[in-house]
């Protein structure tokens, strides 16, 4: 894709949703790092749910410390890999505590040390929570890069650092939100909604489906 494509690309997405979001409910840093972690592998809707009942009660280092591990997993058994989460979460708040005065870093090292937390939610949290231009892959994002032909790799890697590459700079804050948004209600898996894309004709997707 060309880069007058590109400035247009998301210039129409800008346009679409001037500012995006992520659909996780938060209030802090650690709201959202927590939420993050629970949303490996399962909705938005689920975590969101689970955690208008969580945060309530427990939504710091210290207050999830002392809820437990079992405790904790009432409120999050309906989420996929509770358990395991679970165990992460807890470890991750010990860490949070014990390193950090029982607040979240803003940087990448002391980030990906904590329990639960990879790139994508290293790059998700930097982004939404303290505004770096930093742009995590999930497999909507993955699946939008490579079919419109904006960032083609071979891995949620590859695409990421063709994304730092071919994202003009003015809208690389919002990139991330923009992308996955599109990618979830538009640019779908298995029938993109290609006659309602505002990129239908930036788009190199030779399998355009047109209703």
């Amino acid at each position: 894709m060309t880069k007058t494509k590109r400035i247009n690309l998301f210039q129409r997405l800008r346009e679409n949703n001037p500012n995006p979001t992520t659909e996780l409910n938060y209030s802090t840093p650690f709201e959202l790092l927590i939420s993050i972690i629970l949303s490996a592998q399962a909705t938005d809707v689920s975590v969101n749910k689970a955690t208008a009942k969580l945060y309530p009660v427990a939504n710091t280092p210290e207050q999830i410390t002392k809820l437990g591990e079992t405790k904790l997993k009432r409120y999050i058994k309906t989420i996929g890999l509770y358990n395991t989460k679970a165990k992460n979460i807890i470890k991750t708040c010990s860490i949070l505590i014990k390193k950090h005065a029982g607040t979240v870093p803003s940087n990448r090292e002391a980030l990906e040390a904590l329990p639960g937390v990879g790139r994508k939610t290293v790059n998700v949290l930097l982004n939404t929570a303290f505004g770096h231009p930093t742009i995590a892959v999930d497999t909507h994002i993955f699946r939008v890069a490579n079919r419109t032909g904006l960032a083609p790799g071979e891995n949620v890697l590859e695409v990421e650092r063709a994304l730092e590459k071919a994202v003009p700079d003015e809208f690389k804050q919002n990139a991330h939100h923009w992308l996955i948004l599109h990618g979830r209600y538009v640019c779908v898996a298995r029938k993109p909604r290609c006659g309602a894309c505002v990129i239908e004709d930036l788009c190199e997707f030779d399998k355009k489906v047109i209703e």
